[in-house]
């Protein structure tokens, strides 16, 4: 288990905030009345408060009991809803009695938008089996009741949504509408990214505490024809004490069918000071050629005895299964949690956050069951109280794909993370006390040729790779922290082009980089030695200009049982290094392709060898010979890459040893111990061959010559290398 202990030196900058405070000077009698109207002015600016919202409008006269509701009672005592009653339009039932509607009763408004308001001082009961259906719910009374398999139900049956929104898609691909989550699209062009199409949009961030607006009509892939999906309704419900949930509450979207998309849900909104029962909230997107979006939840409950179960999971896409809608949002107001989940509907669609709260933060956020959570704005900032979690399948991305240059912040006291993915474009600044990944990405795009900051990932207390984990940059990455750094699992690691971090299983460069990474600089035509490998600077921070790859700093005891790779790797400001029989520290094959003792080539790909410590091996062929790579460096104060044979235009060229240095001048180690490797080989031609998978024409005469090795550079007290012990700079043949 590859354990490293790390400790950072923390500064504190503690700058005084400086308060000006400006009094009025005597002012002469004849500019008074003046004055006091600048200071009147004054005042009023400084005590402003925007106004009011305006108030909402009217509700129309109540209905009766017995004469419009068929009922039995009054809404003063107690009303009785004892029949089936079909609305045609809009009605408010208000009172300061109770309204029971008993079991088997269905009350039903089938036009869309058709609203339901009940407004009781007394008690609410749905009776058992009991329904109610419309397009808008609300009821607010003392204590209400939903008995089992009763039904409040507005799918399907929502009014228009908010104007100037784009839930509704356009066109005619049967796109699914989008409101909490986006509406899948099935219709993909093969030029952009699967979460670049999508159908109807998110709307509603602003009141995902409140929620109270329709969903969105699904669209449709007849101009003749709407197949679209009808809008998923709202439902508020407003108890003052107690509420029993053992029925249903449902605002999904309407499904499309297969030439339709499924409308997204719509809203629900809870409150009440306790609530007990095991029934159902839903409002899920609904299914059609593609689905629609999840709609929004949210639940205010003080005491909450008995979990309720709660769905906003995007629908299902009959024309692209593997592309559900996205998932729409929970929010469980009391402890401030946000739960975005998808009910392990796969989907490349995104449930978009916006702006996140400062006052108060949310407590945490869940990404889960498959659901992923994009913030696309540039340079957000997303911060919570406690935890942010991503589980089975969640993913969680930052910025867009074409524009990867912003910066973003993460900040939590943990961010945990079990088989998913966080997706970052641009430059990430994490700040957590605890980050724990199980068989899980962090996965860092720069933005190719446009430079972008240097990714910090800072773990104040624990950092647990486990399970194949992989935190993994195209550009410069930090990895920071003062307690435990744990990679345990088979296939963990931590790779960057350029790597600042302290750990145990890490590469640098990355292994099968692109023309889209940032490459770093290897100056292979300098013979004179880097100045930050001899005084390495003390802040741990790495820039363009620093010539390593990886550095591990401010570790004081490292315990290596992994592997740490890099073309030059920099142990700095360590105290204790143990690298056990397991353990293997590599720079072999990673440094020049070519350099000051590259290997000579014949016109038939023979070459000779690279020197560096020794001058290369010699080749020849029908009577004519190339001698190998000159010697060069500094046998007293090492620090060159090793060359390579050949050049960047031969696909087999094979590379020199790279650099590893631990300790410096000024803070010398005071134990290594090596029983496992640490090596600095050049690489071998025979190995280059091997790895390109094909097969080489000149391979019968011998091939290209091996690279010189490179350099080992150790400040310390004390070397102790065990009987299996390996310390090698050897060349490649």
């Amino acid at each position: 288990m590859p354990i490293a202990q790390f400790h950072l030196l923390i500064i504190l900058l503690f700058i005084p905030l400086i308060a000006s405070h400006s009094s009025l000077q005597s002012i002469p009698s004849s500019e008074e009345e003046e004055t006091d109207s600048l200071l009147l002015l004054h005042r009023d600016y400084y005590h402003y408060s925007p106004p009011s919202p305006p108030p909402p409008p009217p509700h129309p006269p109540t209905v009766s009991c017995a004469g419009d509701l068929s009922g039995v009672g009054t809404l003063d005592t107690t009303c009785q809803i004892v029949s089936d009653l079909n609305l045609t339009d809009s009605v408010y039932i208000a009172g300061s009695g109770n309204l029971f509607v008993l079991p088997n009763v269905r009350v039903r408004c089938g036009v869309p938008g058709c609203g339901v308001v009940v407004n009781v001082s007394g008690n609410f009961s749905l009776g058992e089996n009991a329904t109610v259906v419309a397009g808008s719910v609300e009821v607010t009374a003392w204590n209400a009741t939903l008995r089992e398999g009763s039904v409040v139900n507005v799918t399907g049956l929502g009014g228009d949504p908010p104007a100037q929104t784009s839930g509704t898609p356009q066109g005619v691909e049967g796109a699914g509408g989008g409101y909490g989550g986006r509406g899948a699209c099935c219709w993909m062009d093969r030029k952009t990214r699967p979460e670049d199409d999508w159908g109807g949009d998110t709307y509603g961030w602003g009141m995902l505490q409140r929620p109270w607006s329709y969903g969105s009509k699904g669209g449709s892939t007849s101009k003749e024809v709407d197949y679209g999906g009808g809008w998923g309704g709202r439902v508020r419900v407003d108890v003052r004490e107690f509420l029993v949930l053992d029925g249903g509450v449902f605002a999904d979207g309407g499904s499309g069918g297969n030439k339709g998309g499924g409308g997204s849900g719509g809203s629900v909104y809870i409150t009440a000071y306790r609530m007990t029962g095991s029934g159902v909230i839903s409002a899920c997107g609904g299914g059609g050629f593609a689905g629609g979006g999840g709609g929004r939840i949210s639940v205010d409950v003080f005491s909450r005895h008995d979990e309720a179960v709660i769905y906003a999971h995007g629908g299902v896409s009959s024309g692209c299964p593997d592309n559900s809608g996205a998932a729409g949002t929970f929010y469980d107001a009391v402890p401030r949690n946000l739960i975005i989940s998808n009910h392990n509907l796969s989907t490349d669609t995104d449930t978009v956050l916006m702006d996140f709260p400062n006052q108060p933060l949310w407590t945490n956020v869940y990404v889960r069951n498959q659901a992923k959570a994009s913030v696309p704005l540039l340079w957000s900032r997303v911060q919570v109280q406690g935890q942010i979690k991503l589980e089975t399948g969640g993913t969680m991305s930052f910025g867009l794909a074409k524009y990867a240059s912003s910066e973003f912040e993460l900040l939590a006291e943990e961010i945990l993370m079990s088989d998913s993915v966080i997706k970052v474009y641009g430059a990430l600044r994490m700040s957590v006390k605890m980050f724990l990944m199980w068989n899980s990405q962090l996965r860092v795009t720069g933005g190719g040729e446009v430079p972008v900051a240097t990714s910090l990932l800072e773990a104040s207390n624990l950092l647990v790779l486990k399970g194949s984990s992989v935190i993994h940059s195209n550009a410069n990455l930090g990895v920071h922290g003062q307690g435990l750094l744990n990679l345990s699992g088979a296939g963990d690691r931590i790779e960057a082009q350029r790597l600042v971090g302290p750990g145990s299983i890490l590469r640098g460069p990355l292994e099968n980089a692109t023309s889209e990474d940032m490459t770093p600089k290897l100056f292979c035509d300098r013979s004179d030695c880097p100045r930050e490998l001899i005084h390495p600077p003390e802040d741990c921070n790495v820039n363009s200009s620093l010539s390593f790859t990886l550095q591990i700093c401010r570790v004081e005891d490292i315990l290596v049982e992994g592997l740490i790779e890099g073309s030059i790797v920099h142990l700095h400001r360590a105290r204790n290094i143990d690298v056990q029989s397991s353990g293997k520290i590599s720079a072999s094959g990673l440094g020049c392709i070519g350099g000051i003792g590259r290997g000579m080539v014949m016109g038939n790909g023979l070459g000779s060898g690279a020197g560096h410590g020794g001058r290369g091996g010699s080749v020849c062929f029908n009577g004519t010979c190339l001698q190998g790579g000159v010697a060069y460096g500094n046998a007293d104060l090492p620090c060159e890459l090793g060359s390579g044979s050949g050049n960047d235009s031969l696909v087999d060229s094979t590379a020199g040893g790279g650099i590893i240095v631990m300790g410096s001048i000024g803070h010398p180690l005071l134990t290594l111990s090596i029983d496992g490797s640490v090596m600095a080989d050049g690489a071998s031609f025979k190995e280059v061959e091997k790895e390109k998978h094909h097969r080489v024409e000149t391979s019968s005469y011998g091939g290209l010559g091996g690279g010189s090795g490179g350099t080992i550079l150790l400040f310390l007290k004390t070397l102790t290398v065990g009987e299996n012990g390996t310390l090698s700079i050897a060349g490649g043949n």
